[in-house]
């Protein structure tokens, strides 16, 4: 059985900005193309979000959504600091890395360099770290004993959450489970599956691959 943690940091971009700029903490903060270039917003933070602002959409709209809000160009050179900080974390524990971004990252700890026996242990040990060594970025975790499972418990419990889903769970866990919170499917995938009745993971087990491949391809 293998153990696998997914490590994400909370709205990264703009978790930087407020680390560097500690007037930002508390206000809706996005970070992105700018609205008269037909701009896109990259990630915005919690306050942001609670006006309807989200990364992926048009920094116009994002301005229309939240006018107060403080809209930041790109500083990658900052960013990709921080991720080489969370990098170095992640291979004090394995060599077994496979980033997804410059923000988050799986780690295989089956065999590991620190010879824990608990991937809850050596979760809660990088999300400390990371929060140390990069002046104060949190990032939340998923452990499980493959990648899909750890990748959507990382997102269970934002921000600086940890999250397990055990062998044991891992059935019951999928059947509850929101169809569009199932890594991998988007917005558009989410609205055809709930055409046909697919609301949960298990609604989604009941069908075979050969049905599943008649209604998607």
């Amino acid at each position: 059985m293998r153990k696998i943690i997914h490590c994400d940091c909370d709205c990264f971009y703009a978790s930087v900005e407020m680390r560097d700029d500690p007037t930002l903490r508390g206000r809706p903060v996005a970070v992105g193309g700018r609205a008269e270039t037909r701009g896109v917003i990259a990630t915005c933070n919690y306050e942001a979000r609670a006006f309807g602002v989200h990364s992926a959409m048009s920094s116009g709209r994002a301005v229309k959504l939240c006018p107060q809000g403080i809209f930041l160009k790109p500083r990658f050179g900052a960013y990709e600091e921080a991720s080489k900080r969370m990098r170095r974390i992640f291979a004090d524990y394995s060599d077994a890395v496979e980033p997804l971004s410059l923000d988050e990252a799986f780690l295989d700890v089956t065999p590991n360099k620190r010879g824990l026996l608990y991937a809850t242990r050596m979760a809660r040990e990088i999300k400390a770290r990371i929060r140390e060594e990069t002046g104060g970025l949190s990032a939340s975790a998923g452990v499980s004993f493959n990648k899909f499972l750890a990748k959507v418990a990382s997102d269970l419990r934002k921000p600086d959450g940890l999250s397990v889903i055990r062998p044991e769970d891992a059935d019951s866990f999928l059947d509850a489970l929101p169809i569009g919170k199932f890594y991998g499917i988007g917005k558009v995938t989410e609205r055809l599956l709930i055409k046909e009745g697919i609301r949960t993971g298990g609604d989604l087990r009941r069908l075979s691959k050969l049905q599943l491949a008649s209604l998607f391809g």
